[in-house]
């Protein structure tokens, strides 16, 4: 009786989670190579014929009919080959069956190395791709440990890395906590380089495919904003930019192609709702909404609230403005440890001289 397969894919696919014909392909190329080694061929003259339907498995050797033997895991003489081809003659090839036991014994080796080897990898290919599709979203995990100060988050079908230069620093999450991230980088390889100031700081290291989370990209802040505000998914506001300071402050430009809307007040909410719900998930991080604006110098007045810059005089070529705020609001314009500046300058692409209204003006006088 032939040797019988039908099972053994049927219930490794179920088992990982993977298409049949793949389990299927990796025992024939894996029984294929078997074969090769048992018997020392060097060519590719294995056949291994599955027929699915009967299921049944049957491997051949294919061999050259030739007058002089040099080569026997290739050749065969005509003799020989006539016990299994009558009418064969020199030149011919001809299929020669190994006996099923052989067969079975082989078979049965290389499915167990299949199923901790080739199928492990095959699976590891779906959820590249799987999650690969997933990058730039939010997904939910639970902290299962922690590794040299990275979070080791558990997605269900795999663990991912939160590492430490993606957290929000005030921030503490314990074993069991639920976390929610957005997926940074989906990487096929076992390593991930975290750069410094154009330096490689450190490499992280993995069973592939290595998925990296964060909680301190701009997109992450972007993101929540489009679960919150359905206005965001169905397209009657966009979000221009985001600049962040994670877990400190943030500021969102946001816009309208629908005069009837207030973009700003859409996305703050009812009494600061639903802001308020993206502040909470971010550690208490304070989001500035403003209004986009296409005129440079007025997106970075916007952009410098809560001041209220006076005067300015806008230096194209440089990217450049200087801004004039009254000198009691000085400090609001810059903001503590210079952040309020900060984040304009992120948001907008600008840089922004902010002096005060009597210093703005002795500027001006001087130029002239």
């Amino acid at each position: 009786m032939a040797v019988k397969l039908k099972n053994v894919i049927e219930t490794v696919a179920k088992e990982k989670n993977v298409p049949e014909d793949i389990i299927e392909k990796a025992l024939k190329d894996g029984i294929k190579i078997a074969v090769k080694k048992e018997y020392k061929i060097r060519g590719n003259n294995v056949i291994v014929d599955f027929d699915k339907e009967n299921d049944t498995l049957k491997v051949y050797i294919r061999k050259k009919i030739t007058p002089f033997i040099e080569d026997p895991s290739r050749e065969i003489s005509l003799t020989e080959a006539k016990k299994y081809k009558p009418d064969a003659k020199i030149g011919d090839y001809v299929d020669i069956p190994i006996p099923l036991e052989e067969v079975g014994r082989i078979a049965v080796t290389v499915a167990k190395d299949v199923i901790s080897k080739k199928v492990s990898q095959v699976e590891r290919d779906i959820i590249y791709k799987e999650y690969k599709d997933l990058e730039g979203n939010i997904i939910s995990g639970i902290v299962r440990r922690f590794e040299n100060g990275d979070i080791i988050v558990d997605l269900g079908r795999i663990e991912a890395i939160l590492p430490e230069e993606e957290q929000i620093k005030k921030e503490h999450f314990k074993v069991g906590d639920r976390i929610r991230a957005l997926i940074l980088k989906v990487i096929k390889d076992n390593k991930y380089k975290i750069y410094e100031k154009g330096k490689v700081k450190r490499i992280i290291e993995g069973e592939p495919p290595l998925i990296i989370l964060s909680r301190t990209h701009p997109d992450f802040l972007k993101r929540l904003l489009e679960i919150e505000v359905p206005e965001i998914q169905e397209r009657d506001i966009e979000i221009k930019a985001v600049a962040r300071e994670p877990g400190e402050r943030a500021k969102v430009a946001v816009y309208s192609p629908d005069k009837n809307i207030d973009p700003v007040g859409v996305v703050v909410g009812l009494k600061g709702s639903r802001i308020q719900n993206v502040t909470n998930e971010l550690s208490g991080e304070k989001i500035d909404v403003i209004q986009w604006e296409p005129d440079p110098a007025k997106f970075v007045i916007r952009a410098l609230a809560p001041s209220h810059p006076k005067k300015w005089r806008l230096l194209e070529k440089e990217k450049r403005i200087e801004v004039a705020v009254p000198k009691n609001e000085l400090s609001l314009a810059i903001g503590k440890g210079g952040i309020n500046a900060k984040l304009a300058h992120k948001l907008t692409g600008w840089h922004i001289d902010i002096l005060s209204e009597e210093d703005f003006e002795r500027l001006q006088k001087l130029e002239k």
